[in-house]
């Protein structure tokens, strides 16, 4: 592989002023399905086909692995929707139980709110079925306990929605920190931000929705009952009672792909957040802008959250040895560091003239042999693939299915990243520190 690298003096700003100033970063390349024989494909079911189970179906049936054999919604134009993408001959339904019957599915993409993740999952888990899960795994600590519980008492697995554990761009951040590129990790920054109503899930509800087309009562769950109400179930993520907000949409990613990266795949020790709503005022009870402080251990890593400004997706892990920057440019640069002095310290400045030039002198010779040696070290990039691409993630999937070899985005890392998630919740709501349970 050739590298395309400048000298450091271009090491500055983000991913994004990175990717600027250089533009021939090497080529990760495409991911590339292999063909599988017609009786080797998995039959799947979609469980949820809203914005993105649709999305999940028409990158699953894009793929020589799957089968999609049916669907199921409680609101009925997704049934029309799902035959649109996987065929005319796929069976609908509104009760995921038929699906979870059906002894000749073999395994399910569960797309629903996230307050339904839990009761879906392990229900099919207890079917038999194998279970891609959407992101985060579960609406709360204890429901994610219960899914790993029932995992491990299963012969199945499940595999949880963030795909950047199956990118090129994240596989190669993970083999540079693998490497020992920057050291043992000290510090992980993460941040995102947004500035549209569609970033913000300001989302239009299905032009005939009603209470004849949709299930209202089975979609409200174990949520407090309300009457018919067409923005949450069109807008749910911006309600606790049935989403998670950014931390469950957004943060999880960010949080994810620090955990493949690092290798730190646990619960924080502790968690802490300040923010509130001050764009959004539009009746919805999660915040759009949030920053999160979490403590792994000794790593502190920092989360920026925002629905009020476009700001880069950006993760920044960084050791003694230098920073790996992973930018929404899809790119992943490495910027080394010696860390030490290649002049004299600032501090001599304070000396007398014949002192300053005596320590300089003395410092001259005891480094510029070292420093001779050790030149500093060049800025590389590599660019591959964007990173939300489902297709990659969802391949994984299937073959685990047929090759029962473990997935990275097992239900304990599922459960980890989404237990943060409800950490940096509580700690907004409640106003305090948040402290990992026993």
């Amino acid at each position: 592989m050739s590298e395309f690298s400048r000298r450091r003096f271009l090491q500055t700003g983000s991913g994004l002023a990175m990717s600027a100033v250089l533009p021939g970063a090497v080529m990760l390349g495409e991911e590339q399905a292999q063909p599988v024989a017609s009786g080797d494909r998995v039959r799947f079911a979609s469980i949820g086909v809203g914005i993105q189970g649709s999305q999940l179906l028409r990158n699953a049936v894009s793929l020589p692995q799957a089968q999609c054999v049916a669907a199921c919604d409680l609101y009925d134009g997704r049934h029309m929707l799902a035959k649109e993408i996987a065929g005319p001959n796929i069976k609908t339904t509104r009760r995921y139980q038929e699906i979870l019957e059906d002894k000749d599915i073999e395994a399910v993409i569960v797309a629903v709110p996230d307050h339904w993740h839990k009761q879906v999952t392990v229900d099919a888990i207890r079917a038999g079925k194998d279970v891609h899960c959407e992101k985060p795994m579960a609406h709360t600590i204890p429901e994610g306990e219960e899914m790993v519980a029932a995992v491990k008492g299963s012969k199945n697995f499940v595999q949880v929605g963030s795909q950047r554990v199956s990118s090129k761009v994240f596989a190669k951040a993970k083999e540079l920190y693998d490497s020992g590129a920057i050291g043992e990790v000290h510090q992980v920054e993460l941040q995102l931000g947004r500035n549209s109503p569609g970033g913000a899930w300001v989302y239009p509800p299905p032009l005939d929705l009603s209470p004849e087309t949709l299930d209202w009562v089975t979609w409200q769950g174990t949520a407090p009952k309300k009457a018919f109400d067409p923005i949450a179930f069109a807008r749910w993520r911006a309600f606790h009672e049935y989403g998670t907000g950014m931390a469950g949409d957004l943060m999880v990613h960010l949080l994810t792909g620090m955990q493949f990266v690092t290798g730190i795949n646990a619960i924080p020790d502790r968690a802490y957040s300040i923010g509130g709503i001050y764009r959004w005022k539009d009746g919805r009870n999660m915040p759009d802008l949030m920053v999160t402080s979490f403590e792994y251990g000794n790593v502190p890593v920092t989360v920026r959250l925002t629905l009020g400004t476009e700001t880069p997706e950006v993760t920044r892990v960084m050791g003694p040895k230098g920073v790996i920057e992973i930018s929404n440019t899809n790119t992943v640069t490495l910027i080394p560091e010696l860390g030490v002095d290649r002049s004299p310290a600032y501090g001599i400045n304070g000396f007398p003239a014949a002192m300053h030039a005596q320590y300089e002198k003395q410092w001259h010779a005891e480094h510029d042999a070292f420093l001779a040696e050790h030149p500093l070290d060049d800025t590389m990039m590599w660019k591959g693939p964007s990173w939300d691409e489902l297709r990659p993630h969802l391949a994984t999937f299937f073959d685990a299915v047929r090759s029962r070899k473990p997935v990275v985005e097992d239900v304990v890392f599922g459960h980890h990243a989404a237990a943060a998630c409800h950490m940096a919740n509580a700690s907004y709501f409640e106003k305090k520190v948040i402290l990992k349970t026993a």
